[in-house]
């Protein structure tokens, strides 16, 4: 069985994205460069800012059609969250509500990305 362990974002600028991802997951890039950034978290997971212009950068595709998601432990954390967010003046698209599967909000990356932050399916 393959198990996902790797998420890349394409990004304008790694480096400045690095730094809005440094303030919400609270961890320095594991590997830093000027068109590629790594976050790698203790269970493994490793999170990735590639460059849109970096020599070797090839797609097809255009836009956002995907989020990022944080599942967290109950609606509190939810609220946490959000409101720890807002404090960092992180960009919030939808704000915090209820929806079919729970509370649940979206925020917005430098590059647009929609990262949502809820709680597992009820």
């Amino acid at each position: 069985m393959l198990t996902p362990n790797l998420l890349l974002l394409y990004v304008e600028d790694p480096l400045r994205s690095a730094i809005f991802y440094e303030k919400i997951f609270s961890i320095k890039p594991a590997a830093s460069f000027p068109t590629y950034v790594a976050f790698t978290f203790e269970n493994g997971f490793t999170f990735s800012l590639w460059s849109l212009h970096a020599k070797d950068f090839v797609s097809s595709g255009t836009g956002h059609r995907a989020e990022q998601a944080f599942l967290v432990e109950n609606e509190e954390k939810v609220r946490e969250i959000y409101k720890q967010w807002r404090e960092l003046e992180v960009t919030i698209e939808q704000d915090m509500h209820e929806a079919a599967f729970g509370l649940t909000f979206v925020a917005l990356d430098p590059d647009g990305h929609r990262i949502r932050v809820c709680i597992p399916d009820k």
